[in-house]
């Protein structure tokens, strides 16, 4: 469902997301990175972010389930860029940050776990992973997409138990112009 939406809209999604201005989220998560750590863009969409981290000397890896994403983001970067879905995730303690903007919250609530430990297993212990889901709970289709929304007793249920703990949970607006009034939940998680 999701595949097909972003097959079919990739260009629109692109012209809406690449120029959105994401330094306020940067800052939290870049803060526990050294210069040249290793970056995982997982879900990078229109590639935005992995462009930003790459020109501030990190060294980004990036993938998307979308094809037509992916290619995009290859242009915008100059970087490879795979095609691929969380579950083919396979590394092991391979990064230092872990970058899932507005990605996981395409995951059903019944794959989330699984698809957050392979998540956590990537992340070398001591890194830092941001998060973010549209504010709610539970799951809800709309426009074609499947979103499962998250709060903060959501996140803390999901992550209880793992070997990530949250270091902060905090909200905000829709950084598109005209969406202000979206709320979204942000997290900034650390791997033991």
């Amino acid at each position: 469902m999701n595949d097909d939406y972003y097959q079919q809209n990739a260009q629109r999604f692109y012209d809406d997301t690449v120029d959105v201005d994401m330094s306020a989220l940067y800052a939290p998560f870049l803060a526990h990175l050294t210069p040249g750590a290793r970056i995982l863009d997982a879900g990078c969409g229109s590639g935005r972010d992995t462009k930003a981290f790459s020109e501030r000397g990190y060294e980004v890896e990036a993938f998307d389930a979308s094809a037509e994403l992916a290619a995009r983001a290859r242009q915008l970067t100059g970087k490879s860029v795979e095609v691929m879905r969380f579950r083919e995730l396979n590394a092991v303690e391979k990064y230092d940050g872990i970058w899932c903007c507005a990605s996981l919250l395409h995951v059903s609530e019944n794959e989330l776990p699984e698809v957050m430990a392979l998540l956590v297993r990537a992340l070398k212990p001591g890194g830092v992973w941001y998060l973010s889901f549209k504010y709610g709970c539970g799951e809800r289709e709309q426009d074609g997409r499947r979103f499962t929304d998250m709060d903060e007793a959501s996140l803390r249920k999901i992550v209880a138990g793992s070997d990530v703990e949250i270091e902060r949970v905090w909200l905000t607006g829709d950084a598109r112009p005209g969406r202000e009034a979206e709320r979204w939940l942000n997290g900034l998680l650390v791997r033991a």
